[in-house]
């Protein structure tokens, strides 16, 4: 995947990996059953790395397992899928690591890239995967929008029956007319289904953004449809237009709140595994940079921390 003069290589019984020195310990650790660990990374983040480096890494900061970007400038391009996610996949196993799941921009059950990625990531024990983006057609009205939509996700359902995988549709905030942004657009969307292969992935920060007192009401209406969940924080900033936009910033320095959150999770009895997401400023690795202008130390100092305040959170 990448060049020869970004490996690093062993020496002295270790193998060091952007200043990460892994034992050969962790190397010798027995391939875990591909099932959804409870934390992974969403490794869009590191993206400048190899396949090799990224297992390594991963197992060295504690991650369970990785939610892979299979998608246009992922880690792994979807015209490649069959080739380069069993890659991906034996480098984690080496570490005793699972591809937890993937994003992708699957929206259409009938383009034969959505059958390969599914086909390829079923063969490989992957459980979950994330769509691409359903937006708003304005041209139509908010219900016809929706049915439309819900042929979609109708058509997703039984390819995914088919292959024995679960399709997570993200709720996201922004302006981007986004289909799920208010979370009531998912039920409506996902009432019918079968919660085994079509559901929510649950962003709390998204949902905090576009409602930040009725957030538990939307959890609670999709939690029978939530199998994965995304963990990031934010806060409001004026731009210099003095418009106000939301800001990533790192987990517990922003307006989620996590305690409440997590209540919510175990009352509600959701067993979903954790995609942590750190899109704050990691010198451009935030958006998959292949050279970030951060070092790497400092990225893995900034993930580990983001990671040690959720699982002591998660375990409070």
């Amino acid at each position: 995947m990448m060049n020869s003069t970004r490996r690093n290589f062993i020496k002295t019984g270790f193998v060091v990996v952007a200043g990460i020195t892994v034992s050969p310990d962790i190397m010798a650790l027995t391939p875990q059953v591909s099932t959804c660990p409870t934390i992974c990374i969403f490794s869009k983040c590191l993206q400048f790395l190899d396949y090799q480096q990224l297992a390594e890494i991963i197992a060295k900061l504690g991650f369970d397992g990785v939610d892979l970007p299979v998608r246009k400038d992922g880690q792994v391009i979807p015209e490649n899928v069959k080739d380069e996610l069993p890659k991906v996949s034996k480098e984690l196993q080496k570490v005793g690591k699972v591809i937890s799941m993937i994003a992708t921009d699957i929206v259409d059950a009938n383009d034969p890239i959505t059958e390969d990625i599914l086909e390829t990531a079923s063969s490989l024990g992957i459980r979950y995967y994330r769509m691409g983006r359903l937006t708003y057609d304005h041209s139509l009205s908010i219900n016809q929008n929706l049915d439309k939509h819900k042929r979609t996700i109708q058509s997703l359902e039984s390819l995914n029956r088919k292959y024995q995988i679960h399709g997570c549709i993200q709720n996201h905030s922004g302006p981007y007319n986004m289909v799920g942004a208010p979370v009531w657009d998912l039920h409506y969307l996902l009432k019918d289904s079968d919660p085994e292969y079509i559901g929510v992935q649950y962003d709390i920060m998204h949902a905090t953004a576009e409602g930040v007192y009725s957030w538990p009401l939307g959890l609670e209406l999709v939690s029978p449809w939530i199998k994965t969940i995304d963990i990031k924080d934010f806060i409001w900033e004026k731009d210099k237009s003095e418009k106000w936009n939301t800001k990533i910033i790192p987990l517990g320095e922003g307006m989620v709140n996590y305690r409440k959150f997590i209540k919510e999770i175990k009352r509600l009895n959701i067993h979903a595994a954790y995609s942590v997401h750190c899109e704050y400023d990691l010198g451009g690795a935030e958006n998959g940079s292949l050279h970030p202008e951060m070092e790497a130390d400092e990225i893995y100092k900034k993930i580990k921390r983001d990671l040690s305040f959720f699982k002591t959170l998660d375990q409070s």
